[in-house]
């Protein structure tokens, strides 16, 4: 019972960590955009403000998907269950790329 705990707890702190970089981003007075990829320029940015509320938002969601999927790591030692946060994970963090670059990148970026 103890290892269970044990990684859901660390499943849950990682979860936590992204819900507070969310409400970071979404309440952020910064003039400068926030980045969704490591290492990489922000595209020109029209409205900061709003860029940054719906990368907030994206990674509150996302953080909050994440702990959730993570709840069969209290199931027993060899269930099958353990499927659910390995292919979970994977599949909320594509999803949020999709959310994105086809939602939020192409509406807050500038128009030439």
């Amino acid at each position: 019972m103890e290892g269970r705990s044990i990684a859901f707890v660390i499943w849950v702190i990682i979860g936590v960590l992204f819900i507070v970089m969310g409400i970071y981003d979404f309440n952020s007075k910064k003039a400068k955009p926030f980045g969704f990829w490591a290492n990489a320029e922000v595209a020109p940015i029209e409205d900061v403000k709003g860029y940054n509320r719906a990368l907030g938002i994206l990674w509150c969601v996302y953080g909050v998907l994440f702990t959730l999927i993570g709840l069969p790591l209290l199931d027993g030692q060899n269930s099958g269950l353990i499927i659910i946060p390995i292919l979970g994970a994977m599949l909320i963090s594509i999803a949020a790329m999709v959310a994105y670059v086809v939602g939020i990148e192409p509406k807050y970026r500038k128009k030439k």
